[in-house]
């Protein structure tokens, strides 16, 4: 069973579903595995610490696949400057066909990638930003709505109306991200405008992701309460599992004149991958987890997972809306 979408035919992919780029997540691991199963994966580039071992990566999980797989580049201000340069030379020389590009505009970088001819994918959560990245020849927008975790924006638009929106704007494929985690979303998006969906959290809890099986767990066990919007008071809001943390630094956010600093140590991103992430000490920091959590109730491989859902979406398609016109 295969859906044909504008997605799946620009990337060359068999399935209209993406793994995008997670920190601490997105390795070989999990890519390898989601790529043979003939989704579209990113490796998150930032998770390893130079662009060199971001190439060992790379070539790791080519070693497991000689499927279509991409690497994620988050563009974001830091203390100490991060050398994108070098991440994209490395990405160029390996011949990683696609790039999935999140926070600032990739614009200063495209003309180098589309030069190797690869193509970028642009995250966006508002409509505004994703006609700018069409305008400066991105290939495909991941729309995030509110449902999503990590970072939603600021304007509270679930997935079922940004997407619809940005389909009724947009010439390039749209892949719908946020809350998305079965054959029943897939359907959904596909009918909203979408030519693909990207999943997270869902694919956090399978079998080859890296994460301990304490997190894995945790997911199939919260429902779709168990996350908390944190950073709010900053104009940065994430969404989060809701833990013992992520309820601190709530209540540290409610008190007046605090600000990013009080709560810094907290949200380490280093005190979440080492202690959730690696330790399996669930309430040991700040994780990404999004509403979907109320859709998760087992740990497939990656394989069962994509299988699964794509006989779910025919089946949908085939006999319940089938019969719906016929009724």
């Amino acid at each position: 069973m295969v859906f044909d979408t504008p997605f799946t035919r620009t990337f060359g992919v068999r399935h209209p579903i993406v793994c995008g780029g997670m920190t601490g997540v997105g390795t070989a691991d999990l890519i390898g595995p989601v790529a043979e199963a003939g989704a579209l994966g990113f490796l998150t580039a930032l998770t390893q610490p130079t662009a060199q071992a971001l190439g060992v990566e790379i070539d790791r999980c080519r070693s497991m696949t000689d499927q279509p797989f991409g690497v994620n580049l988050t563009l974001m201000p830091t203390i100490k400057p991060i050398p994108y340069e070098e991440y994209i030379a490395v990405i160029i020389e390996r011949g990683v066909p696609v790039v999935e590009t999140a926070g600032r505009s990739p614009e200063p970088f495209l003309p180098a990638l589309k030069a190797a001819g690869i193509h970028v994918i642009h995250k966006a959560v508002t409509v505004r930003h994703a006609l700018k990245a069409q305008r400066i020849g991105v290939d495909a927008v991941s729309i995030d709505g509110f449902e999503c975790a990590g970072h939603p924006g600021e304007s509270d638009l679930p997935s079922l109306v940004l997407v619809a929106a940005a389909a009724d704007q947009l010439r390039i494929p749209i892949i719908a991200s946020g809350g998305f985690a079965d054959g029943r979303g897939l359907v959904a998006a596909l009918a909203l405008g979408a030519s693909a969906i990207n999943m997270g959290t869902r694919f956090v809890a399978t079998h080859e992701a890296p994460v301990h099986e304490n997190v894995k767990r945790a997911i199939v066990a919260n429902d779709e309460h168990a996350t908390d919007l944190v950073f709010r008071k900053f104009g940065n809001t994430a969404r989060v599992a809701r833990n013992a943390v992520s309820r601190q630094i709530l209540a540290i956010e409610s008190e007046p004149d605090t600000t990013f600093a009080d709560i810094a140590e907290l949200a380490s991103g280093a005190r979440g991958r080492d202690q959730v992430l690696t330790q399996g000490d669930v309430d040991g920091g700040l994780w990404w987890a999004g509403l979907s959590q109320g859709l998760i109730h087992d740990v497939p491989t990656c394989a069962e997972l994509v299988d699964r859902l794509i006989v779910e979406a025919h089946g949908i398609i085939t006999d319940r809306l089938a019969a719906a016109i016929a009724g």
